[in-house]
């Protein structure tokens, strides 16, 4: 049989989950061990035992001055900016995506622009957003939607233009107006692409909110990681990136469990 055609089993998949997280853990505490057997007091790559007992401290003590967990407030300001972006980004991406697969006169018009507007970095103009919006959350949530906007309407659009011209004549067949064909025709199944395309926008989203509170915050996952730096508190960090890539897991695999709940159909062919 051929390599392509064989199936890893059960237990043969999870090993195969498992050996990549466990070789980088590996070449980390064998990095740790040689720099600390050189020298006790580096802090460049503390030893996993070192940063078990500070995640432990982060997410139970709280903090003297505040009186609160820095670690859960940060991450609750953090996932509130982060929502609120990647939810009015899906909203308007949605919208314009139906219109611009839909409609002729509105694919001419706007098409181009957004083809342009996804080719400029968005951690470019996030200082032409701080003059305009200032230094509050709307700045912060403004540089999410637009970082992750065009990709998404580009996507959308793209679903909706693949829909058969054949479903849409039958539609208009018995009588369907624009409106209707694109709520019971189109909309239906452009949201099972719409929640694969969030999940692929998390990343960049996460990357915008992080460079966001780096530069201007007073709470948050990233003004944190950056505050720290400064100490080179590198258990620290780590503890804020691994909690980070973890909670970037779990929205993802969240909205994996939502697309296959809601839509099995779209799900079986991935």
């Amino acid at each position: 049989m051929r390599w392509i055609n064989r199936q890893p089993g059960t237990a043969l998949r999870a090993a195969l989950v498992a050996t990549p997280f466990l070789l980088l853990f590996l070449a980390y505490w064998i990095g740790s061990e040689i720099r600390l057997a050189a020298n006790p007091s580096d802090r460049l790559l503390p030893a996993p035992g070192t940063i078990a007992a500070t995640a432990e401290r982060l997410f139970t003590e709280p903090d003297r001055r505040s009186g609160q967990i820095l670690l859960w407030h940060d991450t609750l300001a953090s996932l509130l900016r982060l929502t609120a972006g990647v939810a009015i980004a899906a909203a308007v991406a949605t919208v314009a995506g139906l219109a611009i697969g839909l409609l002729p006169h509105v694919r001419a018009a706007l098409a181009g622009l957004v083809a342009v507007v996804s080719m400029i970095p968005p951690l470019a103009v996030l200082p032409i957003l701080f003059i305009v919006f200032g230094l509050g959350e709307l700045s912060k949530v403004v540089l999410i939607v637009i970082g992750i906007l065009p990709f998404l309407i580009r996507d959308l659009s793209q679903r909706v233009l693949e829909i058969p011209r054949e479903t849409i004549v039958k539609a208009e067949t018995l009588g369907a107006s624009s409106g209707v064909i694109a709520l019971r025709v189109a909309l239906p199944q452009l949201l099972p692409r719409l929640i694969q395309a969030v999940r692929l926008s998390l990343g960049p989203a996460w990357l915008f909110l992080i460079a966001s509170e780096a530069i201007s915050a007073d709470q948050g996952l990233g003004y944190r990681i950056f505050l720290v730096r400064r100490f080179l508190a590198m258990d620290v960090i780590l503890t804020y990136v691994i909690w980070i890539t973890l909670l970037a897991f779990l929205m993802d695999l969240a909205l994996r469990w939502l697309s296959r709940r809601l839509f099995p159909w779209a799900e079986a062919g991935l």
